[in-house]
Order: C-alpha cells, then sequence, then structure tokens
C-alpha cells in the first residue's frame, strides 16, 4: 500500500511539475542559445560564442532561421562544427577565422538590410576571413548609368565589395603581396580612410624655383613647402609596397612621406612626355616637414641642361594620396629648371 501511495505521489509530483515547466526540445535550446549570444554580443561586444544557457556537444550547426534585424536568415557562415549556420544561430563552438558569429552569418541577408550594424570586436573583424555585412557598399551595384548620360562609361559592379577580384586574374596576373612586381599585378588592399575635402595635401617647391637657373655640377638642396601631409612615415617598400590602407592621423591628415625626383628635358618647353622608367635623380623624404618644409641634398649636382623636378605625395604604404572629390587642384608640384 505504502509503495502504491509513494508511486501515486511521484506521479503526481512528476505532472505537476511537467505542466509548471514544458520540456524544451533540442532545437528551441540552441534556438535559445543563439538569441541570448546576440543579447550578449549586443551589451559587451566580446567573444560570446560559447556562452550558452544550455551547453551543447560540437556537431552540426543549425540550419539558418529568420530573426528579424539580425540579416533574415540567409547568412552562411560557417562554426567549427561542420554545420553551416543561419543568421542569429552560429556553428557549434567559436566562428571561424575570430569573427562573431553574428558578424560572420550574416553576409547575404544583412547586405540588403538598411539597419545592419557590425556585431564583432575590432579584433576580431580585423582577423576575420569573412566580410562584415557593416563595410559592404551597396551603391558598388550601381553602375552609374541610371539614367544613361552621353560620354560615360558603365562602372563594373559589385554585391561584396570586390573582396575576391585578384581571384579573376590568377595565375597570369600576380598578387601584388607587398611587391614592386615590375610585370605588373593585382592589390587586394582596400583605398583606406580618404580626408576631408579641407584636409586634402597639396606642395610646393620653394628650391629650385620654376625657371630659376642653378650651377651644373654644383652641389643644391631642394626645398619644398608642404601642406596638409603627415609626412615622414613610411613602410618598407621592398616588402610592405601597397600593403596596407591609407590612414589618417588625429588630425585627419593623411600619413605618408613625399618624394622628389627630377627628369632631364630636352628643353624647357618640351612637350613630348617623359619617360618614367628613366630619371636623374630619385628620393624617399624619411624626415618629417620642419614648418612645414621638407628638404633633399643633390650631393652630386646635375650636368648642364633643362630639368624639372616634381613631388610624390604618397600614403605611409606607397600609394598615391587618394582625396574625397574628382574635382581638385594637383596634389603635386613640378618645378622647371636649367643648369649651366
Amino acid at each position: 500500500m505504502r509503495s502504491y501511495s509513494f508511486g501515486l505521489f511521484l506521479a503526481v509530483t512528476l505532472a505537476v511539475g511537467a505542466a509548471a515547466t514544458p520540456v524544451m526540445s533540442r532545437a528551441e535550446m540552441r534556438a535559445v542559445n543563439a538569441d541570448v549570444s546576440g543579447l550578449l554580443a549586443a551589451r559587451d561586444g566580446g567573444d560570446y560564442a560559447r556562452r550558452e544557457l544550455f551547453p551543447r556537444k560540437g556537431g552540426k550547426g543549425q540550419k539558418g532561421r529568420k530573426v528579424k534585424g539580425k540579416g533574415k536568415g540567409k547568412g552562411k557562415g560557417k562554426g567549427t562544427g561542420k554545420g553551416k549556420g543561419g543568421a542569429g544561430g552560429a556553428g557549434t563552438g567559436a566562428v571561424a577565422g575570430g569573427a562573431s558569429s553574428s558578424a560572420a552569418n550574416t553576409t547575404d541577408g544583412a547586405a540588403n538590410d538598411g539597419n545592419v550594424t557590425t556585431t564583432g570586436t575590432a579584433a576580431d573583424l580585423q582577423s576575420s576571413l569573412t566580410l562584415d555585412p557593416s563595410v559592404i557598399n551597396k551603391g558598388f551595384s550601381d553602375d552609374g548609368q541610371n539614367p544613361p548620360f552621353k560620354g560615360q562609361t558603365a562602372s563594373s559592379t559589385s554585391k561584396n565589395n570586390y573582396i575576391n577580384f585578384c581571384a579573376l586574374t590568377l595565375p597570369k596576373t600576380p598578387l601584388t603581396n607587398g611587391l614592386q612586381i615590375t610585370s605588373g599585378s593585382c592589390n587586394p588592399a582596400p583605398i583606406g580612410l580618404i580626408p576631408a575635402v579641407d584636409k586634402m595635401p597639396s606642395a610646393k617647391y620653394s628650391f629650385p624655383k620654376n625657371g630659376q637657373e642653378i650651377p651644373a655640377n654644383v652641389a643644391f638642396t631642394a626645398t619644398l613647402n608642404v601642406r596638409n601631409l603627415h609626412t615622414g612615415v613610411f613602410t618598407n617598400a621592398q616588402k610592405t609596397y601597397f600593403a596596407a590602407p591609407q590612414t589618417l592621423d588625429n588630425d585627419g591628415l593623411i600619413i605618408g612621406h613625399t618624394h622628389m625626383v627630377i627628369e632631364a628635358l630636352t628643353a624647357l618647353d618640351q612637350v613630348t612626355p617623359t619617360d618614367p622608367t628613366k630619371f636623374m635623380f630619385f628620393k624617399g623624404v624619411d624626415d618629417a616637414a620642419v614648418d612645414g618644409v621638407v628638404s633633399v641634398s643633390v650631393a652630386k649636382g646635375l650636368p648642364a641642361g633643362a630639368y624639372r623636378i616634381c613631388t610624390i605625395n604618397s600614403s605611409a604604404n606607397h600609394a598615391p594620396v587618394i582625396v574625397p572629390v574628382a574635382q581638385h587642384g594637383s596634389l603635386d608640384d613640378c618645378s622647371y629648371f636649367t643648369c649651366k
């Protein structure tokens, strides 16, 4: 009788407990895990891939699940498990490449969402091999001919920021890969930070002045007035050529350096284009400007003749400076002079 009473009591207790606490399926547990992870990420931006209310073993990632504001459920980011996680739900474990799960898994769907924001930390995003939805330029899908304009050429278009553009050129055209490849190459590095219009760089030679005559074969110092360029910053041109984006300092100025190059002319009034592979003197200006002036010593001077000396203003990794508008004054300067 006691056994029967205890069994009846246990059955009633379990029934009441079940009614008070609904049983969650494994799929529902995974869904809750994903939502909690997203909330934690929004709170502190940390590595939240392993923070779960219901821990689970590695295995197949869950299928895509529509979550409002999280990329519409079309993400294709891969978890460290073999399954593919959908938007709002990561594959099991941490996301490959160090990216946060929401950032990695919403690429396709979020590209068309007008309210996309990044969810990964800065460290995550710079080590991830997945394009973050927050940096997709929707304007790149427009060829500029809507409506067509006479004389203009339709632009090429891309839905993924041309992230794999150079893959189209391989193996015939190699990747630049930080090298100065004289036969040509394809460089995947983005342009980077572009200054405001009032921070565009410019330069003007103070010596030799335009039209000036100086003694032949006598050492001289070329001087240049520089404006709006954070000078004296340059990387190893043999290993990091064009290998990083243009950056700006705290004042919004392009971080980089300038160069001085002297070319021989047949006369000051020469109209034939020069050959860029031939020059009399070339020097990257290593030192920062002093009171807005940089200088370079031409130790042996120049033979008698006509010349032009020009600047090449560059970012730290040697790419020509990039500015925000198409219509602007020259960013460089040339001075034409003679030696006698």
